[in-house]
C-alpha cells in the first residue's frame, strides 16, 4: 500500500493562504498549481473552492504521491496530476490563475524566469499569478529562520536559494505582469500576486 506523503508546513499554512487568496479567486474559473508537491494544497483548495477547477502539477518524480492524494479526495473539480517541467513546454490548459507555493527558493534563477514567462504565455489578459514563500528584502534576510532556510536550501539545491522580492518584482514586470497584491504571511513568508497584461504585456512570438 502506498503511503501518502505529508508536509507539516503545508498543513500549517494552507488555512492562512486560503484566507488571503479567497477574495481574489472568488470569480476565477480554473487554477494551475505549479509544484503541487504532496498534493495537500491541491486537495484543500479544491475542496474549499468548489466553484473552480484546480489543476495539480509537478515533476515526474512527485506524481505518485500527488496521485494518491487526488485519488483519496475524489473531488470533481480537482484535475491531474499533470507532469510539468517549468523549462519545458507547458500543458495546454484554459486557466485564469496560476499558483505556486514554496517553489521559487528551490529553483535556480533561470527556472524562476521560465515560470514567469510560462505563466504569461498561458494566462489570458487579466489572469492572476500568485506565489507564496520566503523572500529576502533588498538583499537582506527578513528573519533568522529564513537565513537558516537559505543555507539548508543551497546545501541541497546548488542553484537554489531565497530570492529577493525586489528582483522578483522586476522579473514579473519584464514578463508582462503588473503588481496586484503583496500580503505578509505567518512565519516570515509572503504571498505575492500579479495581473497579466498590465502596463508591459509580453511580446507574442
Amino acid at each position: 500500500m502506498f503511503n501518502k506523503p505529508f508536509s507539516e508546513a503545508c498543513a500549517r499554512n494552507q488555512g492562512p493562504i486560503l484566507a488571503a487568496l479567497h477574495p481574489w479567486l472568488a470569480h476565477t474559473q480554473a487554477v494551475l498549481e505549479i509544484g503541487s508537491g504532496t498534493g495537500q494544497h491541491a486537495v484543500y483548495f479544491a475542496e474549499q473552492l468548489p466553484h473552480l477547477t484546480w489543476y495539480a502539477s509537478d515533476q515526474e518524480g512527485a506524481l505518485d504521491g500527488l496521485q494518491a492524494w487526488i485519488n483519496d479526495a475524489q473531488l470533481p473539480n480537482l484535475r491531474g496530476p499533470l507532469a510539468l517541467e517549468v523549462c519545458q513546454p507547458w500543458p495546454h490548459l484554459t486557466v485564469d490563475a496560476v499558483f505556486s507555493a514554496n517553489t521559487l527558493h528551490i529553483m535556480g534563477w533561470r527556472v524562476v524566469a521560465a515560470l514567469f514567462q510560462g505563466a504569461a504565455q498561458l494566462l489570458p489578459v487579466g489572469g492572476q499569478l500568485w506565489v507564496y514563500g520566503p523572500f529576502n528584502h533588498q538583499g537582506q534576510y527578513t528573519s533568522p529562520g529564513n537565513a537558516e532556510l537559505d543555507v539548508w536550501v543551497k546545501a541541497r539545491f546548488p542553484t537554489g536559494g531565497l530570492k529577493d522580492e525586489v528582483e522578483i518584482a522586476e522579473l514579473s514586470r519584464q514578463a508582462g505582469f503588473s503588481p496586484m497584491q503583496r500580503i505578509p504571511m505567518p512565519a516570515n513568508n509572503l504571498l505575492c500576486g500579479w495581473l497579466r497584461g498590465g502596463l508591459h504585456p509580453p511580446t507574442k512570438k
